[in-house]
């Protein structure tokens, strides 16, 4: 099995910033594309950021230019630097991953860490 552990959310002014962190732990051979995805209340869960393995990056329209992810390829973490923040990013944040176990790849999520942004 493979655990993410996401951290790092919390209450924010509008302008501010956090960073995210995701941590990914258990057994398997590599963590191949991790990304961010988010869930406002009474909303669908949407894609908000991904990187792969070797670091290139994509971002939805919505954050592209306020929201940086990285990783560390040794640590198996994952950030979301998350800079001008506003009242529409309120929601939970949740990391998602692709491991490779044995000959397959497998997908996994992590339990969540709320954003709150006041606006």
């Amino acid at each position: 099995q493979v655990q993410l552990v996401e951290s790092g959310g919390g209450l924010v002014q509008t302008g501010g910033s956090l960073t995210l962190s995701c941590a990914a732990s258990g057994s398997f051979l590599s963590i191949n594309a991790m990304r961010w995805y988010r869930q406002a209340p009474g909303k669908q869960r949407e894609w908000v950021a991904a990187i792969t393995r070797g670091g290139n990056t994509n971002y939805a329209d919505s954050v592209k230019g306020r929201f940086t992810i990285s990783r560390d390829n040794v640590k198996n973490t994952a950030n979301l630097q998350m800079n001008s923040l506003k009242p529409e990013d309120t929601g939970v944040y949740y990391c998602n991953a692709d491991a490779t176990r044995a000959t397959r790849v497998e997908t996994y999520w992590g339990q969540g860490t709320q954003v709150t942004v006041s606006s």
